[in-house]
């Protein structure tokens, strides 16, 4: 079997899942290959993503591993054979593969809660602040680059849209709301459309004030996003060299309680909302 070049978020997460699976379940890679019938190396394939897994193949590892929590293993199976080709495919060898997973991970998700502090939550910012956003990348991106980049995050919106969007809960702190990204023209028309926005039923937003006492623990961006089951959520975080991944249950516990705690403190939002409303008049 031919192996893979550079797999994605997405088997890379099934990858994983399967190793806790059979870490949990006491046994090393060469027990786990012998119930399958597979060399070792084959094994070791199949746990770093670099090969996919059937269905027969992944239900027989569960049940040795004594997993008996079925809506995950459909999950997993789900992840296994599913063969969607996102919209997202287009991009592919014209952006890098992190700005696909991105993209994936939305498709998949059931909802998402994010912690903005500098910028708008990408879901929510209009065409003119993305460009914005972009055009301030060092090294400087040709225009062919930075119109990929703003396309590619105008699209992923449509999770939000249609008939069956997602839930997002967005907590942006008045740092990204006052920070002048862009003319003045398009910031004014980045608090509209928050404010647009924050009406349908699928959409919050809460403002955090530079005057809300106690947030110093939590002062960076993070983004929660829920899988098709819990065990399956992901946190994003902004690392040094790119977009951090954590899906480690004790931590997502702890960033749940993170964003609930924060939640809980933001300006409700139909106070967000008038809060907004002053600062793009002052536009």
């Amino acid at each position: 079997m031919v192996l893979r070049r550079e797999p994605t978020a997405r088997q890379m997460r099934l990858a994983t899942e399967l190793r806790r699976l059979r870490d949990a379940a006491g046994l090393n890679a060469t027990e786990a290959a012998a119930l399958l019938g597979v060399s070792r190396v084959q094994m070791s394939h199949i746990e770093s993503g670099l090969t996919g897994v059937s269905e027969q193949r992944l239900r027989r590892l569960a049940s040795h591993y004594a997993c008996t929590d079925v809506e995950f293993v459909d999950a997993l199976v789900k992840m296994a054979t599913e063969r969607t080709r996102g919209w997202w495919e287009e991009y592919r060898g014209l952006l890098t593969a992190p700005f696909l997973d991105l993209a994936e991970l939305d498709h998949h998700s059931r909802f998402q809660s994010c912690l903005e502090i500098l910028y708008v939550p990408g879901l929510l910012q209009t065409e003119a602040y993305a460009r914005a956003v972009h055009a301030t990348r060092v090294p400087e991106l040709t225009e062919e680059a930075l119109e990929l980049r703003v396309r590619h995050r105008m699209a992923r919106r449509a999770v939000l849209e249609g008939t069956s969007p997602i839930r997002l809960d967005a907590v942006i702190h008045e740092a990204a709301l006052r920070i002048m990204v862009g003319t003045r023209a398009a910031a004014r028309g980045q608090l509209t459309h928050l404010l647009e926005v924050s009406e349908a039923e699928h959409i919050g937003v809460r403002v955090v004030p530079f005057d809300m006492e106690g947030f110093s623990w939590a002062s960076s961006s993070m983004t929660y996003v829920g899988g098709t089951v819990t065990r399956l959520d992901t946190v994003i975080r902004d690392g040094p060299t790119g977009a951090l991944y954590i899906d480690a249950e004790d931590q997502l516990a702890t960033y749940r309680a993170r964003f609930r705690q924060v939640r809980a403190r933001a300006l409700d939002p139909e106070q967000s909302r008038e809060f907004i409303g002053r600062l793009a008049k002052e536009l």
